[in-house]
This record gives C-alpha cells, structure tokens and sequence, in this order.
C-alpha cells in the first residue's frame, strides 16, 4: 500500500515518526558510508541512478538520504514503508526537513569516513550537519559518468564487506528495527537463508528461525524464533485458552505489550508457553480494552495434544 507525503506536514505522519524512531537503532557496517538522493522509485535500488550507483557501491554500507524518513540504511530498502512511499524529489529541503534528517544522519555515521554522493538538499544536509566528509558530486549530477566515476576512485582506498557478512547485517537490521534494541540475537552467525523470494531463515540444524517476507520486508517468525523475540519481552499477547482457530478474538487476550501497533508481528503465549504467532489487528492497548473484534490474524500455531 503506498505512503503518500506530499506535503511538510507528512514529516509528523505516524508511519514517518516510528520510522526515524528505529532508525536511532541501526548501525552501519563497514569503515565508510556512502551518502546518496534518494528516488522516485522505490525500493531504490530498482531505480535507473540508484543501478548506476550500486555498480560502485556494492561492498559498501549504503545509506538514502530521503524525507520525510530521514534516513534509510540500504539493507532496510524493501521494509514498508519505506518501500513504498511516494514523495516528490525536487531536491529543495526546507528547514524541518533537514535538521531531522541532518540528525539522523550524523547519529548514524558517528566517527566513520563519510563520501556524499548527493548535491542540491542532500548536500546541504551533509554540509550542516557532518563536520567532515568527501563529496562526489559538486560539479556534475550523482548520476552522471564523471559523478560516479569520482565516487569509485573514492572507494578504492576501502575494503569491500563480503557478501555474507551483508547478508547477516540486513536480517539482524531487519530484526532489530522490528522486535527493538537487542533483537540481533535472534539470527545466529550460522544461520543459513533458502528461497528467492520468501526468505527461509534456518539455524546450522535445519530447523527454522522465521522467514523474511518480501512484500513488506519484516520477519515472520516460526514458533521456535517467537520464543527467542518473547524473551526480550516484546510483542506478546497473553492468553488463558487452549488456541484451537487462526483467530484470535480481543475478548481472548488477557494481557498484551503496549507497544504493539497494528500489523506488527506477535507472539500468542499462554502459560508462559509460545502457542502461536501472526499479525496483530489492533494496538496492544485496544486488545486488552475491546469487548469484541479480531485482536490477531495468526499464521502459525502449536498443534494441540
């Protein structure tokens, strides 16, 4: 579903304020970040400038310059919402705009080596707010061949990070963004990844953590991932029934964690005990509170005895 923001005000847009949010938890991987304009197409690396850049880029920690997110690592592409909003790029950044994007920015960089690939807004953001970094694209657009040429030169004198290595990254950033701080523990530095699209996320054993579903880029967690994310105590609905449908009705929930926000990803417990887990329907608040309506569309529960 597409996030339209148009306008200044989309800058206090829910989707966009729980974005920046959990932006604070991510981390670059690697020596140096690569600053680069975001596009109208989305994910970005589908984009015809953001190809030209990847040529040179890949190897490299990636990170969007956009508003009104802020900032998106390029491993968090294909998670909504920021996959799919639509914004206009003029380039112009008022001054909102750039002193929250401009904060993010520096947060996430902290002492690492910074190339701006960016002009305009972009590279103003970076001028304001960075007290150092290399620019590549003062005097021709980033997507020009002298533009990326410069910004490849730039690279030579860094390492690459190897492609399983980025592998890692993307799904502990995925996972940490989703179930918060400390969430990385949940994917082993032996896991193993199967499927094209759908993403299997399996232990050195066979047996599996979740799966990375690409149509809005978040985990979906197996039953034996729900235990690890329900012993960080987050996103957990709390029951005192035997689980015997795929839906769970607020008039069921005994408790829940407040933090949950519609479409989240949770564990169904009872007993202490993970029976189940799917997709919340209503915030946690509301599944305590409601005398009716579904609380959880679930897609895995445990087999009744």
């Amino acid at each position: 579903m597409k996030v339209i923001c148009s306008i200044e005000e989309s800058l206090h847009r829910p989707e966009a304020v729980r974005w920046r949010e959990r932006m604070k938890l991510m981390k670059p991987l690697g020596e140096v970040v690569v600053v680069l304009p975001c596009s109208m197409k989305k994910p970005y690396s589908t984009s015809r400038s953001h190809r030209k850049f990847m040529r040179v880029t890949r190897g490299f920690q990636e990170l969007i310059l956009t508003s009104p997110f802020g900032i998106c690592p390029r491993e968090m592409e294909n998670t909504h919402p920021i996959s799919s909003y639509d914004v206009s790029t003029t380039g112009e950044w008022s001054h909102e705009e750039k002193k929250l994007s401009g904060e993010l920015l520096r947060d996430y960089v902290a002492d690492l080596d910074v190339i701006a690939h960016v002009d305009g807004g972009y590279l103003e953001v970076c001028e304001e707010y960075l007290d150092a970094f290399t620019p590549t694209a003062t005097t021709s657009r980033p997507a020009s061949p002298e533009a990326i040429h410069r910004l490849g030169r730039e690279l030579e004198g860094y390492e690459k990070i190897g492609a399983r290595e980025r592998m890692l990254h993307m799904l502990r950033s995925v996972a940490v963004y989703q179930f918060g701080e400390g969430a990385d523990v949940i994917i082993p530095d032996d896991c193993r990844v199967r499927g094209r699209y759908n993403r299997r996320i399996l232990t050195q054993d066979g047996s599996e953590i979740g799966t990375l579903m690409m149509d809005r880029g978040l985990i979906s967690p197996s039953l034996e991932g729900a235990a690890s994310i329900y012993s960080l105590g987050v996103k957990w609905v709390e029951i005192d029934f035997r689980l015997e449908s795929n839906t769970l009705f607020a008039p069921g929930v005994v408790d829940a964690d407040r933090e949950i926000i519609p479409n989240d990803e949770v564990v169904i417990v009872r007993e202490g005990d993970v029976v189940g887990v799917g997709r919340a329907v209503l915030c946690g608040e509301e599944m305590v509170k409601a005398e009716r309506g579904v609380a959880v569309r679930l897609r895995r529960r445990k087999s009744l005895k």
